[in-house]
């Protein structure tokens, strides 16, 4: 996997472009170029006419599209919570279906290229989806950066990334999409930081080794899921049979879950995670039971099949629910078995949380400690500093 890109763009010349075969101008240090798409243009054809390193900007307004990064090195910024992308008004499949005759006999490079936007756009508009990074096992598309946008209705997520190495996402508004905010799988190095998450159907951050297939945790590489705030979702941030990630700083309220840690019997199992510093506050929603997880409602933490984990120095107050999986902080035998082993549980503030602040469901599970947590009640009695 190639290195993280970690140095910043240098200032380039601003040209306006059209929606299929943008302008650009390298810079004389770096070759580095901008890319300009107005409201009414394709965000697409400017990703296909880009090259690694270049920038994709989305001047302020609303897009209608979805759009698939397949090429390293992009970055793809908007202007804040004023760029918007939304569902086509059609279904892709009925606006996709017109325009295939007339790419037939476009034989020149420029009409190619002008095919090329809409099955791009479809590719990742048929899985429901934004904006998608995608690569392969054998070639991850590497240190994408999607910066200061709003993306929303999508029916699946927001943000889908799988093959990724060194993805970052920051100051994005996710919201209102049908499963996940920002989601992640297959993928490593990843840096979510300071977005929104608002009112998506599962997940505001999901982080996971395979959506589609059985295996052992993915190690991430130290993904970073930091200071951001995730709001009235399922769950707000979930890490499925995942190793080594930071979840820090974060704000979540109003969902029925703060955190939900999911391992199972694979090996290696997931856990080597670090929750520490967050706020969670108040995720009382209420969330009906699925095929593979009962009902939640004032779930703080919930750890299941996990080892290794620290949860260090959270504030986890007046989460409260009456259903198996209710509390401040929770460990729980997975739903197949698979027990907790070996997690710390230190110095956090839980108060108000209830059936009880901290609770030790998985009492087969082995080598779990709990150190100087400042709490009200606990299961089984004795778990609370003060």
């Amino acid at each position: 996997m190639r290195t993280r890109h970690l140095n910043s763009l240098a200032a380039v010349t601003v040209v306006t472009a059209s929606a299929l075969g943008l302008a650009a101008v390298p810079t004389a240090a770096s070759g580095h170029r901008e890319h300009v798409v107005h409201p009414g243009e394709s965000i697409q054809g400017a990703v296909n006419a880009a090259e690694p390193g270049d920038t994709i900007v989305l001047l302020p307004g609303t897009y209608r599209e979805s759009v698939l990064i397949t090429t390293p090195g992009l970055t793809l910024r908007g202007a804040g919570e004023r760029t918007v992308i939304r569902p086509p008004a059609a279904k892709p499949a009925k606006s996709s279906a017109k325009p295939a005759k007339p790419t037939k006999p476009a034989k020149t490079t420029k009409g190619a290229e002008a095919a090329k936007g809409p099955r791009a756009a479809n590719a990742c508009a048929a899985g429901g989806n934004g904006i998608c990074v995608i690569g392969t096992k054998s070639n991850t598309v590497d240190d994408v950066r999607i910066r200061a946008l709003s993306v929303s209705g999508f029916s699946k997520s927001g943000i889908w990334a799988s093959w990724t190495d060194g993805l970052s996402v920051r100051r994005v508004t996710a919201s209102k999409n049908g499963t996940w905010g920002i989601a992640q799988e297959r993928s490593t190095r990843g840096d979510f930081r300071r977005n929104t998450a608002t009112a998506n159907g599962d997940a505001g951050i999901f982080v996971a080794n395979s959506v589609s297939e059985e295996g052992g945790a993915t190690d991430t590489g130290g993904t970073l899921v930091v200071d951001n705030s995730v709001t009235g979702n399922r769950i707000g941030v979930t890490a499925r049979r995942v190793r080594n990630m930071v979840i820090d700083g974060n704000t979540m309220t109003g969902n029925c879950s703060g955190v939900f840690v999911v391992g199972d019997e694979s090996k290696p199992a997931a856990g080597a995670i670090t929750i520490s510093g967050n706020r969670i506050l108040k995720n009382n929603k209420f969330c009906a039971k699925t095929p593979r997880l009962s009902a939640i409602q004032g779930s703080g933490i919930v750890l299941t099949g996990s080892e290794r984990t620290i949860v260090r120095s959270n504030v986890i107050r007046d989460n409260v629910g009456s259903t198996p999986l209710s509390g401040g902080i929770l460990l729980f035998k997975s739903f197949v078995g698979a027990l907790n082993t070996d997690n710390e549980i230190s110095r956090n503030l839980v108060r108000g949380n209830k059936p009880a602040d901290i609770a030790n469901r998985d009492t087969a599970g082995k080598g779990n400690t709990f150190a100087g947590n400042t709490c009200g009640t606990s299961v089984p009695a004795g778990m609370c500093a003060e």
